[in-house]
């Protein structure tokens, strides 16, 4: 049955996953921080558009 990985397949998956890149390293503290704040001045752009 094609639908049924075995863990010779999944192996793969994992290991590319697990794989390091040279890209930026941001912690998730930072990340979450970033996001909140984004949300934030989003929420208070919107409101001040019902205002003026």
């Amino acid at each position: 049955m094609a639908g049924i990985a075995s863990p010779q397949s999944q192996a793969g998956v994992m290991s590319f996953y697990d794989a390091q890149t040279g890209g930026p390293k941001i912690s998730p503290k930072v990340m979450l921080i970033a996001v909140v704040a984004f949300a934030v001045v989003v929420l208070v752009l919107d409101h001040l558009t019902y205002i003026a």
